[in-house]
């Protein structure tokens, strides 16, 4: 077997116990990418503040502006998901009866088992879906303490951790260099994503209220909450007011013009502005946007579809730092690089 082999052989098995460390040790590696995310966006005001401020002081500042905007966030899902949880308890017969209409309909097109679809959707199943995802986001508590502990002592040690990688020569100040990168695309990537979905939540509000819906503000607020979640929030913030004009107004009409609705305002919100708003600084392939939200959703749940795309920008600005990985940041950023003109060629 030749060194290339082995060598490729090694870094598939390195990779892959890489990724089961990863996997296992979650309870552990996702507080501390996550304190780092925080740190990366709060840093600017932690910097203004200690400079007119003791250190303490000013982490405490920062720390109690961090958890209010956490607090809000997290308070517009919980309360956007109890009120749908409550309407669908309220009109669970709505439901039931939609569900059993199409089954019949179904079976009589010899498409599908009424019973398989009544066993697979029903109204219990529905309201047993939403309960489990609000007690998971309420679960997500701890893993919030745990992170703003994190983030706490790491505000403290910054600066010294940064003196001392600067001290350390060239390799620490290449480090440096890539984090300050890092954080300031973080930065970015967290302000275009805040008002893309104080955009979409406004017009999701806006477009179902003008449709009358019920729920209007609650699917306004989920939806707010749900973009920054790429690709799944969206998803879940389309279906999710489908399924429920369907069961309010008893029509299939209604439900595929919500649809429409609900894909017209974020093909142009995800596809149309925010790709103009982000620019180039954080231009990565649609691929590996989707590969990364599904694989950080597998290994740390909700939390990972959350921080996979701000992983995936953090490896590829390390990758731009060196030359010899440059050409994986340059096959994944998803812009266009002009072929090297031939000599001679005018």
């Amino acid at each position: 077997m030749s060194a290339r082999t082995n060598r490729i052989l090694l870094g598939i098995c390195t990779v892959v116990l890489a990724g089961g460390a990863i996997f296992l040790a979650r309870p552990v590696i996702a507080p501390v990418a996550f304190a780092l995310f925080v740190m990366a966006l709060v840093w600017p005001l932690q910097d203004r503040l200690q400079r007119r401020l003791p250190g303490l002081a000013a982490m405490a500042i920062t720390l109690a502006v961090t958890i209010l905007a956490v607090f809000v966030v997290g308070y517009a899902t919980v309360w956007g998901l109890s009120q749908t949880g409550r309407w669908l308890v309220t009109n669970a017969g709505r439901f039931q009866a939609l569900y059993a209409e199409t089954a019949a309909w179904l079976e009589g097109h010899g498409l599908y088992s009424a019973g398989t679809l009544a066993d697979t959707f029903s109204a219990s199943w529905l309201i047993g879906t939403f309960q489990g995802l609000a007690g998971r986001v309420n679960g997500m508590l701890g893993f919030a303490v745990v992170t703003m502990i994190y983030v706490m002592l790491g505000l403290l040690e910054a600066d010294i951790v940064r003196d001392k990688l600067l001290a350390a020569g060239e390799a620490g100040g290449r480090l440096v260099r890539a984090s300050a990168a890092t954080a300031a695309k973080f930065r970015t990537y967290m302000m275009v994503r805040t008002v893309m979905s104080v955009l979409t939540g406004l017009f999701v509000w806006a477009v179902t209220a003008a449709l009358g819906l019920d729920l209007a503000l609650a699917f306004g607020v989920m939806a707010f909450a749900l973009n920054y979640i790429p690709f799944i929030g969206p998803l879940v913030a389309t279906l999710l007011p489908t399924f429920f004009a369907l069961a309010q107004f008893g029509s299939w009409e209604a439900a595929v013009l919500v649809f429409v609705a609900m894909n017209v305002i974020q093909f142009f919100s995800g596809s149309y502005i925010e790709p103009r708003v982000a620019g180039r600084a954080l231009a990565m392939s649609p691929f590996l946007v989707l590969l990364s939200v599904f694989f950080w959703a597998f290994m740390w749940g909700i939390a990972g579809a959350f921080i996979g795309v701000p992983l995936v920008i953090a490896a590829l600005t390390f990758c731009e730092e060196r030359e010899e990985t440059r050409w994986i940041a340059q096959l994944l950023s998803g812009r266009e690089e002009k072929p090297p003109v031939p000599a001679g060629v005018s």
